[in-house]
């Protein structure tokens, strides 16, 4: 299953991480990605130096790929690309709209010239529209979507600590391509793939958009709590320790009430009976729950959520989560030595996977170079 993609190739005008996350999946089935980089290099390789001296996005992102550098302002390097593109059977860009038109590569002329090219434009609000042509990092997307508003403390709103509108569109790229592979194989037709950040994510916002739109309910921001449930977050036990738990049906809270709190006639008080009064009496319900983690350290009260058949976790820091027992981490090799990381999440028939290198800058430039001479020459 790891070589499922093994005889596609792929041909990435790709920078910083939506389109360099969904090439990076295509890389790990097998597929053969040619990165191209401007001659000073995909940004995203200098976000950092803290991986062995290099950027920790590129690491993540770019593993398996071939690194060539072209300059597409001189019309040389532009034959380099088209020559690709010619024999290749996707093409991903994720450059500012209207740039890779420009350059004579946008994926109507693209699918026009090569009706079996599976073509892929990632953007950050779309290829049309009043904010097209604006730069779209994503925490600007994360604010636009309304994903910071509902994100962060009722002091204020915050970013999500991952890039999570690049990850979501380069995930939503990945699965979209796949999709386009298999109706190729069945119909012998390649497709136009547009997918933009803001989509992505706004696709993630529908549950606080559908319950605003008809409801008119609007979602506050709890920090670690849920906005809807109750109760659901974090408590402070007796050694320091913070333990979060989560109720989210009537029979965990009858539970929860009788072998936790120990206060079964909870269950019947009034504005604590149902999820929704619970929401309106979420101040006094905290402050019932805390008295009790109070009384017991942070082991002790996870086996006694365990016990009475309730979720639980703990707030774990980053130290905490890179020595966590369930994390999975493989070696790749990098130009700057050999890096342990995290493995991808999907596992094919129990086998651990094997990841090829992430390339230096160029790398494979004149390999690239030479195999289109030679192919010219055929």
């Amino acid at each position: 299953m790891h070589n499922c993609l093994e005889g596609i190739t792929v041909v990435a005008v790709e920078q910083a991480v939506a389109a360099p996350y969904a090439s990076s999946r295509l890389a790990d089935a097998g597929a053969r990605v040619i990165k191209v980089e401007r001659p000073e290099g995909d940004f995203a390789r200098n976000y950092d130096k803290l991986v062995r001296g290099q950027s920790a996005y590129f690491v993540w992102l770019n593993r398996g790929k071939e690194s060539i550098c072209l300059d597409l302002r001189v019309e040389a390097d532009r034959v380099v690309l088209e020559t690709l593109i010619a024999t290749a059977d996707v093409f991903i860009q994720n450059l500012k709209p209207g740039s890779i038109e420009k350059l004579g590569f946008g994926s109507t002329d693209l699918r026009r010239r090569y009706p079996q090219l599976i073509t892929c434009d990632i953007s950050g609000f779309g290829q049309g529209g009043p904010f097209s042509h604006l730069k779209a990092y994503d925490l600007i997307v994360q604010a636009e979507t309304g994903l910071c508003e509902i994100t962060g403390t009722r002091q204020g709103p915050a970013r999500v600590g991952v890039s999570v509108c690049d990850i979501a569109a380069g995930m939503t790229a990945h699965s979209a391509i796949l999709q386009a592979l298999f109706n190729r194989q069945r119909t012998s037709e390649g497709a136009s793939i547009q997918v933009s950040l803001f989509d992505a994510i706004a696709d993630w916002m529908n549950v606080p958009v559908l319950q605003h739109d008809y409801s008119a309910y609007q979602t506050v921001r709890a920090g670690v709590s849920h906005p809807s449930l109750a109760p659901y977050g974090a408590y402070r036990c007796a050694d320091g320790k913070d333990v979060i738990f989560s109720v989210q049906n009537d029979r965990e809270w009858v539970n929860f009430c009788e072998k936790f709190l120990k206060e079964p006639e909870l269950t019947r008080t009034q504005g604590f009976a149902d999820n929704m009064e619970r929401l309106g009496n979420r101040a006094p319900l905290d402050e019932i729950i805390q008295t009790r983690f109070l009384e017991l350290t942070s082991e002790e009260a996870m086996r006694e959520l365990e016990a009475a058949g309730l979720a639980y976790g703990r707030l774990n820091e980053i130290p905490a989560v890179s020595e966590h027992p369930h994390l999975r981490k493989v070696q790749i090799t990098t130009p700057g030595g050999a890096v342990e990381m995290i493995a991808p999440a999907a596992i094919f028939n129990s086998e651990k996977p094997s990841l090829r290198p992430v390339p230096a800058l160029g790398a494979h430039t004149a390999t690239v170079r030479h195999e289109i001479s030679l192919r010219k020459r055929a």
